[in-house]
């Protein structure tokens, strides 16, 4: 009953939104929070963004650092692997391009592994993050993110899952292979298209 209560949900909202919604979703007011294990503590005074792997110089970033870049507000959709989906979200934050113009990759540089405050990891290629809907947020809807959404810093991604749209990032690993990160070892797509339900391997 509830499955079918979902499904008949999911059309009418399919029915109003069109290709806006992606198939199997369910659009929410609310901002659902999952995540594995608990919320890291996290000192800005010691906080570090770094930069590593194929690139020509690793590069880091203190919380000063990171707010003299380039800030950028975008709105997107985002659309989680367990069928909620959220319209206009207004992110506040750096551009991937603006952060990676400080960073010479090396040609064989074609993913890169997401690290996490709290050992969560995420794999999504160089060619998607460089793409302009794609920044590092530190707000939300024009405050700061909440802890359990990710502050002080987290990815957005809004083409893919939201799993892809790591919360506390602290590090990025330029990468020629694509390699699983947390969830994709344990069964979720290695990619993540929400168009195309890419959910699980």
């Amino acid at each position: 009953m509830a499955l079918d209560l979902f499904n008949r949900r999911s059309k009418e909202d399919h029915e109003r939104f069109g290709d806006r919604l992606p198939a199997g979703q369910k659009l929410t007011d609310g901002w659902p929070v999952l995540h594995y294990g608990g919320i890291p503590s996290i000192d800005l005074a010691t906080w570090k963004l770094s930069v590593v792997g194929l690139v020509e110089e690793e590069v880091s970033f203190t919380w000063e650092e990171f707010l003299a870049l380039p800030q950028t507000t975008l709105r997107s959709d985002i659309h989680c692997v367990t069928h909620w989906s959220k319209f206009d979200n207004d992110w506040t934050g750096v551009r991937f391009t603006d952060l990676v113009a400080h960073v010479k990759s090396k040609p064989g540089a074609k993913h890169v592994m997401v690290h996490s405050y709290g050992g969560y990891t995420t794999n999504v290629s160089l060619d998607e993050l460089m793409d302009d809907d794609v920044l590092f947020a530190h707000q939300h809807n024009g405050a700061p993110l909440a802890k359990e959404h990710g502050w002080p810093l987290r990815l957005v991604v809004p083409k893919l899952y939201f799993w892809k749209s790591a919360k506390w990032v602290r590090g990025l690993v330029f990468m020629e292979d694509e390699k699983p990160g947390f969830w994709e070892m344990y069964g979720y797509h290695i990619h993540g298209d929400p168009w195309t339900e890419e959910r699980y391997s």
